[in-house]
């Protein structure tokens, strides 16, 4: 494997478990700083609003180097876990956290270019595959460890250590990245000409509905796994790893599937999985057996995804467009985590804390974005492949 991928790959393990470890540690953040639950969702919201404003930073820096692009990343992602790692209240760590979001979408649409330039032909869906890999890795271990970390010792290590991953991703992009060729500069129009066009905008809609439908339940997970499963909150640091263990597999199947099935397809078939668990969420009872199938099942589809999506709007942005393409990605990603936080707190104060409900609340958005999948197969890519 290239080296150069390896140090796009631990970007990706700081920026996946700088997103995800809050769902593990979120009942020990919400009592430190003095907060219900339901409200510490906000921490989750914040990042995803920050991945939402910092892909800005494409538009101005499309003249650049990728590799630069990812140093300038890294040093954004070091600041916001240093300062959540300090934060003394809930205000001060809502900032941070959207500090910390600032540079992952802009980061993945950048990783996405350079994995497709130095992969092999044919071979794009793999390179992708590997620096998804360091952020599902990140949730088959960093998540899990912050987890115990908040449990045994202090919430606020995990931020410590992500700080300190990101000036250790500094330190291997200088080493192994070669200097790629900045895209095409087809001017500030021109990155978003692809835009204009309604095949990106289907592809961005099942990412939002798909990731708003499996964040009304992820979000609140932990809580979940001890109200609904049974488990208590030793085990919450185990079963997060058996979720990172699902998407590190959805992960590479959806890398390795999209190098042979039409991308929009596999990306349906990924959305189908975490409806189906979804609905289960909603259906099942609830003990330590089902709980942890339904959370290896749904973090396998969450991840199996992500690779095909990002492919679709690369592809989408040939000419100019791929930083954004990419990285409209993680805005899709994000701003369905913060909407599906947002819905599934409301469901949960709604229904009187019954965690079971947010498993409702999300599936008629992942059936949503299903649909949308389709419909790009057959309007548009399905007719691209026949050429």
């Amino acid at each position: 494997m290239k080296k150069s991928l390896l140090a796009i790959a631990a970007g990706a393990f700081v920026l996946g478990a700088a997103e995800f470890v809050m769902m593990g540690i979120l009942p020990q953040a919400a009592s430190a700083t003095h907060v219900s639950i339901p409200t510490a969702g906000h921490f989750i919201s914040a990042y995803a609003i920050g991945v939402c404003v910092g892909v800005t930073m494409l538009v101005f820096g499309r003249k650049t180097s990728p590799k630069h692009l990812v140093i300038l990343f890294m040093a954004l992602a070091l600041i916001g876990n240093a300062m959540s790692a300090a934060a003394p209240n809930a205000i001060v760590l809502v900032i941070a956290r959207f500090i910390a979001g600032l540079p992952h979408g802009a980061f993945f649409g950048t990783g996405t270019v350079i994995a497709k330039a130095l992969a092999d032909k044919g071979r794009e869906g793999k390179a992708v595959s590997v620096m998804v890999t360091g952020q599902t890795i990140a949730n088959m271990f960093g998540v899990p460890a912050g987890t115990l970390l908040a449990e045994y010792l202090d919430w606020r290590l995990a931020f410590v250590i992500l700080a300190l991953g990101a000036a250790l991703t500094i330190v291997l992009t200088l080493a192994w990245m070669p200097l790629i060729p900045a895209v095409p500069d087809a001017g500030l129009a021109g990155q978003f000409r692809f835009l204009s066009k309604p095949g990106p905008w289907l592809v961005l809609g099942a990412v939002f509905v798909g990731n708003s439908g499996v964040f009304c339940w992820w979000s609140y997970v932990s809580p979940w796994l001890q109200k609904t499963g049974g488990y208590d909150s030793q085990f919450v640091p185990l079963l997060m790893m058996l979720a990172g263990f699902g998407m590190v597999v959805g992960g590479l199947a959806g890398g390795h599937l999209a190098d042979r099935w039409l991308h929009s397809v596999t990306a349906a078939v990924g959305q189908t999985i975490s409806a189906i668990g979804l609905l289960m969420v909603f259906l099942v009872p609830g003990n330590l057996a089902t709980c942890a199938l339904l959370t290896f099942w749904i973090a396998f589809g969450l991840f199996f995804i992500n690779g095909p999506q990002m492919l679709l709007m690369a592809d989408a942005g040939k000419g100019g467009g791929e930083l954004i393409g990419g990285a409209a990605v993680q805005i899709g990603f994000n701003g369905g985590n913060a909407v599906g936080s947002l819905v599934g707190g409301m469901a949960l104060n709604a229904s009187g804390m019954n965690y079971h409900v947010t498993g409702l609340a999300g599936l008629p958005f992942t059936a949503a974005a299903v649909l949308l999948l389709l419909a790009f197969a057959m309007c548009f890519e399905r007719k691209e492949a026949r050429r």
